[in-house]
């Protein structure tokens, strides 16, 4: 049984989508241990409630400095002990001792096709608001194992969304969830739930 960690920071949407997949049986044999947000409002911990899931707010507000967040951060996920993280919305930027205690066990799903529109100042309705500024024709969204660097680690699956004439920000952001986003990521963590995934050279194959 693969147990997981979920980090969010607002409504919870790629959560409800895991929690749903678990509850329908496309996701097998994974248990979620408890969902984890830096913000006390976030409408994923009601969410992870509702479901019975335990729910954790881990702000950095509460701590006079980054560091002291950090480490408590990283001390609550070990303490949880799960096999994988799950990056799921979170606005956080994971402390390099975590990364290095999770190596290759945390995952993140990000709004576009990387390396296209991702990095530092790259996420939520940002990144759909540069897509469509830049004009591009195409965009997504992008599942990856977590590295030292922001959206650096190796890709697990990628799902391409066309844009519309009429997009904005908002109503793309909606439908790389929805044809994207809520798809890749279950189907992730179910792969790595029955053993179909491994890295070799910092690229990942299936089995």
């Amino acid at each position: 049984m693969l147990k997981i960690v979920v980090c969010v920071s607002g409504g919870g949407t790629n959560l409800q989508a895991i929690m749903d997949a678990i509850a329908d049986g496309k996701i097998t044999n994974t248990e979620i241990l408890a969902v984890i947000s830096n913000n006390a409002g976030a409408k994923a911990l009601e969410r992870a409630r509702d479901r019975g899931i335990c729910d954790i707010c881990i702000s950095p507000k509460s701590y006079p400095d980054r560091e002291s967040f950090n480490q408590a951060f990283t001390d609550k996920v070990k303490e949880l002990a799960p096999d994988i993280v799950v990056l799921a919305g979170f606005l956080v930027r994971i402390p390099p001792q975590m990364v290095q205690a999770f190596s290759n066990r945390i995952i993140n799903i990000h709004p576009s096709l990387i390396p296209s529109f991702c990095g530092v100042g790259y996420y939520g309705l940002k990144v759909h608001e540069k897509v469509l500024e830049r004009g591009v024709k195409v965009t997504g969204a992008t599942v990856h194992f977590v590295n030292e660097g922001m959206d650096e680690g190796p890709i697990i699956a990628q799902k391409p969304v066309m844009i519309e004439p009429d997009d904005t920000p908002e109503i793309l952001q909606r439908r790389v969830m929805e044809q994207a986003e809520w798809i890749l990521l279950p189907q992730a963590i179910d792969d790595i739930a029955n053993n179909r995934l491994e890295i070799r050279d910092n690229h990942v194959f299936r089995r």
